[in-house]
């Protein structure tokens, strides 16, 4: 992950400095407080004050040179829109305007003129947009208190409101802009290898490489079994004897399953060849410079390279776990979705329509691997596959869910003009039951009946597959599409 480059400045109105002594140093230390706050999440890059047109020419050109992902504009007090539109005609970086009042109540017998203006923050927003909007550029607002956690020495009233709910929803908004800023930064330095094909067949998860760089910016690097293959060569006992310690760390290892089969006690050869592979994929990242992977191999029937795919699971899991996210079948923008859940920090796991419980109201989401372990409700099993269904050869899978609580599922999909699109639904992970045939399952309840939901979701014509992330994470998601210039849809 690479964090967002932030730019931040404050408004005012020049004038205003000689007529009330102290104002201007007041919102200085404002913009001060954003700044240490807004660092917690991303570089920040502040101009301090921007107060005439003048001025707001040269920070376009500093933000530039910075090249900012995102600008901040703290409207401090009254400004007029002259001296902050030029700003952003020069650099073309998203904006967010924040309206952050820093009393939750102004001391209306006490309050002198000077005092008024450190806190009419509101006054010029609306100016702001109505140039922007004449001007063809984009803007997004934050309206809410400061919260600072001290009341400066020359308030007149109380400024300590760090724990009032409009500080609070406000500062979650703008840790949403600043962490979605953060995503395109990463994917447009971001390699995605692309190993084998897509699972014949699947006509929605084929899509154009120039199409996914064209809107996303990252590489897609294509890679060949005999890539792989000849990295396994190259893998040492001690290596495979240190795989096999990490996956004892993260896996419990299953027995039989007590229902299916085809689901036993992974052998000592499964477990062997699976850190055998798994060495040799960790190769495979490292030598290509990865940072996310789709696959799919079919594999003669009892060919080396059948015998290689079936040992994926275990070590795409694993790099999955540590900001490699990988997806199964061959779906590149499945892999982008899951991504974009590692980047922001919420995990994001391989996911599509497993079962619906019509007694619980919840539908079981899961695939047959990889898994995202650092969201598992407890140690994920390993199962030894007999084989993989509608796959070719055997090997060890995953059986988990993820951890209980709110979840969010983010789609990445294809419209029919060749646009990405994302698919955004929120719900609750449950402790219901699962299977244990050596897939992961989680049963979610959405906020509808699983018919009503599932007819809403498929009218928006998904990839079937989605990337399932912890937390409630629709407005961070949104924002992510809107500074990507990709449409989204909330369910």
């Amino acid at each position: 992950m690479k964090k967002a480059r932030i730019g931040l400045y404050s408004v005012g109105l020049r004038a205003y400095w000689d007529q009330f002594p102290g104002l201007r140093e007041r919102l200085i230390e404002y913009g001060a407080f954003i700044e240490r706050q807004v660092s917690a999440w991303a570089e920040v890059y502040n101009y301090g004050l921007v107060d005439t047109e003048g001025e707001g020419r040269k920070a376009g050109e500093w933000f530039n040179e910075r090249n900012v992902d995102l600008v901040l504009c703290h409207a401090a007090t009254y400004s007029t829109s002259s001296t902050v539109l030029p700003l952003h005609q020069i650099n073309k970086a998203p904006v967010v305007f924040l309206n952050l009042q820093p009393t939750e109540r102004i001391n209306y017998n006490h309050t002198t003129t000077g005092e008024w203006l450190a806190h009419c923050g509101a006054c010029p927003v609306p100016e702001f947009a109505n140039s922007f909007n004449r001007a063809g550029i984009p803007f997004r607002v934050v309206n809410g208190l400061l919260g600072l956690d001290y009341t400066p020495a020359v308030s007149l009233t109380n400024e300590t409101t760090c724990e009032r709910k409009e500080a609070i929803r406000a500062w979650r908004e703008i840790e949403e802009w600043v962490r979605a800023a953060s995503v395109p930064r990463t994917l447009q330095h971001s390699r995605f290898g692309f190993l084998g094909n897509t699972y014949s067949g699947m006509l929605d998860m084929y899509s154009d490489f120039t199409m996914i760089q064209a809107q996303t910016g990252l590489h897609v690097e294509v890679l060949e079994m005999c890539d792989l293959n000849r990295l396994l060569q190259e893998v040492t006992p001690s290596e495979v004897a240190a795989k096999l310690d990490e996956v004892h760390r993260m896996f419990e290892i299953s027995g039989d399953s007590p229902s299916d089969p085809i689901a036993k006690k992974p052998t000592e050869e499964q477990m062997e060849w699976s850190c055998r592979v798994a060495a040799a994929q960790e190769k495979l990242v490292r030598e290509f410079n990865l940072d996310a992977l789709s696959y799919y191999y079919h594999g003669a029937p009892g060919g080396e390279y059948e015998k290689l795919q079936g040992g994926f699971i275990v070590g795409h899991s694993l790099l999955t776990a540590r900001g490699i996210p990988c997806s199964g079948e061959g779906d590149l923008k499945t892999a982008v979705a899951m991504k974009i859940c590692d980047i922001v920090g919420t995990g994001g796991s391989f996911s599509e329509i497993v079962v619906v419980d019509y007694v619980d109201e919840t539908i079981l989401l899961g695939h047959d691997g990889p898994f995202h372990i650092a969201i598992s409700d407890g140690k994920p099993l390993l199962r030894g596959m007999g084989l993989y269904h509608g796959k070719q050869g055997t090997g060890v899978s995953v059986e988990a869910k993820v951890k209980s609580g709110p979840v969010t599922t983010l789609n990445v999909t294809q419209t029919g003009d060749g646009k990405l699109k994302l698919i955004i639904s929120e719900g609750e992970s449950t402790i219901g039951p699962i299977m244990r045939i050596g897939n992961t399952q989680t049963p979610v309840k959405f906020r509808k009946h699983p018919d009503e939901f599932m007819e809403q979701w498929f009218m928006e014509a998904p990839t079937h597959h989605c990337a399932m992330s912890i937390g409630h994470n629709a407005s961070l998601f949104r924002k992510v599409g809107e500074l990507m210039g990709i449409k989204s849809v909330t369910l």
